[in-house]
Parts: C-alpha cells; structure tokens; sequence
C-alpha cells in the first residue's frame, strides 16, 4: 500500500489541489474555516515523516567524505548561488521572490529517499545523509533568507505566529519524532508504530494542499499570469539539478549509484516543511503558500521524469568511476 501511495502520489496531489480549488470557489465560506485544520494538519504530517529520518544513523551519514563533501558542497553552496541568480533573471514581485527562495533553497528529506531507491541510486547512503540534511538546513536557512531578502524583510515577517509555527510545527515534531525513534530501539511497540506512521505522509500531505487550496484560492487568482514564470523557474531548475549532480559525481570521483543520488538530493527540496512558515507571512506576502504546493506539483513530476532519465541517460551505468 505505501508503495502504491508513493508511485501514484504526484496524481494524488493534483487531484486534491484541484477539488481543494473547487472547494473555495463553490464554497467559500466553508473554505475560509479550513484554516484551523491546516496546523493541526501539518504538526502530524511533519511528524510522521520526521519519524522516518534515522536520526540514529547521523554517524553514518559523516563517514563518506567525498559523497557528503559533494552533498553539502552542492546542496548548501551551489544551489542557493544558482536560486539567488535565477531569481534576478525574472521580474518577480517581492513576495513571489521569497516563495521561490523559501522553496528551493533546501534540500528534501523524505521523498528524496524514495526516489533515489526507485531511480537505481544509494538508497543506503540516501538514508544516513538525511539527518545531516535536515540539520544543516534548518541552522542554514535563516541566513539564506538574510542574505536574500535583506534584514528588512526578516523584521518585517518575524513575529510570535512565525516563531510559534517553527517551535510547535518544526521544532517540536522533530524533537518528538527523534524521541519516538530513540524509544523504538528497545521498544517492539514504538518500531511498529513507526513502521505504520510511514504509511501516512502521502494521505495527510494530500489533505494539506487540499486544505491549502481551498482556503488559498484568491491567492492563486492574485498571482495571475505569474505561473508560467514560476513554471518556467522550476523547470529550469530541475533541469540545473540533475546536471549538476553529474558534475559534482565526477569531480569528486563518485560511482554512478551515488551520483544518482547527488542528482535525486538536489532535484528534491524540502518544500512541505516551509509551509508553516509560508502560513504565518503577514498579508502582503499572500500567495507564498500556494508558491510552495506548486513547486511540489511540479517537483514530483519532475521526479517522475527523472526515474527514467537520470539512470537511462543522464548517469547510466557505462560511466560509472570510483569505488563503489
């Protein structure tokens, strides 16, 4: 069942994004109470999937340096160069600016895994990287969006709902999850519990971008003729991904499985987990959120294409190098 959920999530998705769509211009006073559930919504999501990250298997994530070298260096370094870059290229209102940067500046950490597996890369080194990942990004982002946005920006969406929502939607659930993770090494109940919470990010991911949609959709309408910019920015950012995991695979000498998985890291950004800060802007940044659902409609059909291109045609075996 969780095999099928994943495989088929990216349609998942688009179907409830657009009954979620319906929902708000059918049903606008109902749409507008969904916000309440949208919290709730995202604490369990966030933690369900937290459980999933072995937290106690960080050691092994720092043991290969020349893979986690290439990881951080293209992940934390590469990309937010490239992101700020691209974003110059577009004429984007402020707002839009800071959607597309809160979105594509971090990297995944759970459906990253499952692609990667699916698309022939290290699924076991996909693993151990994910709570360096996770770490890096969330001491790291702060000053991406200083750096980006400028100090004026971060005065002016700091305030109690955005370091509540981090704290009790973020920080919390991780906290809570690495608990739970920490429980089930000698716990029978706890390793099952979590082998049955792995079954419900699709589900309560799917509920969230309804939820999202429908309560968000003057907000889609506000952004007008703005999506095709944005489609134009994600694609070629997907694009920009893939090769750049094959670029940093052959320079740090890298095997083609874990070039793949350079590739799927960088494809990937950790988009769900911006939400709760996407939630909380003031008014003047309506629409982030809905930035952030699309960019993963968009990513997850990207995904799609990459299972095929990336271990076909972009890394296939032939040019395998370095040791495995």
């Amino acid at each position: 069942m969780r095999a099928w959920l994943e495989i088929r999530q990216s349609w998942i998705y688009l179907l409830c994004i657009i009954a979620g769509l319906l929902l708000g211009l059918s049903q606008p006073a109902t749409a507008a109470r969904f916000d309440v559930a949208v919290w709730p919504l995202l604490a369990v999501l966030l933690y369900t999937t937290f459980t999933q990250i072995p937290f106690t298997q960080i050691g092994h994530g720092l043991k290969d340096w020349r893979f986690l070298g290439a990881l951080l260096l293209g992940n934390f370094v590469v990309i937010p160069l490239f992101v700020g870059a691209l974003t110059t290229l577009f004429v984007l209102s402020p707002a839009v600016q800071a959607g597309v940067l809160l979105v594509l500046l971090v990297p995944c950490t759970d459906w990253f895994i499952s692609f990667t597996h699916q698309g022939k890369g290290d699924g076991a080194r996909a693993v151990a990287a994910t709570p360096v990942l996770l770490l890096m990004q969330l001491v790291l982002l702060p000053m991406y969006l200083w750096l980006f946005l400028g100090s004026d920006w971060l005065l002016e969406t700091l305030n109690t709902r955005l370091l509540g929502a981090f704290l009790g939607l973020i920080l919390a659930p991780l906290i809570l999850a690495w608990m739970t993770e920490q429980l089930a090494q000698r716990n029978r109940i706890a390793r099952q519990s979590i082998e049955l919470l792995s079954y419900l990010p699709v589900p309560l991911l799917a509920l969230v971008v309804l939820v999202i949609a429908a309560s968000q959709v003057k907000s889609v309408a506000l952004l007008g003729a703005v999506w095709i910019q944005l489609l134009l920015i994600f694609l070629v950012y997907l694009v920009f991904a893939a090769y750049l995991g094959r670029i940093l695979g052959r320079v740090f000498d890298l095997p083609s499985s874990i070039t793949r998985t350079l590739c799927f890291s960088f494809g990937t950004r950790n988009s769900f987990v911006m939400l709760p800060i996407a939630l909380t802007l003031p008014p003047a940044w309506q629409g982030v959120a809905t930035i952030v659902i699309f960019q993963s409609l968009i990513e997850l059909f990207g995904m799609v294409a990459y299972l095929k291109w990336v271990p076909e045609r972009l890394v296939p075996q032939a040019i395998r190098s370095g040791p495995s």
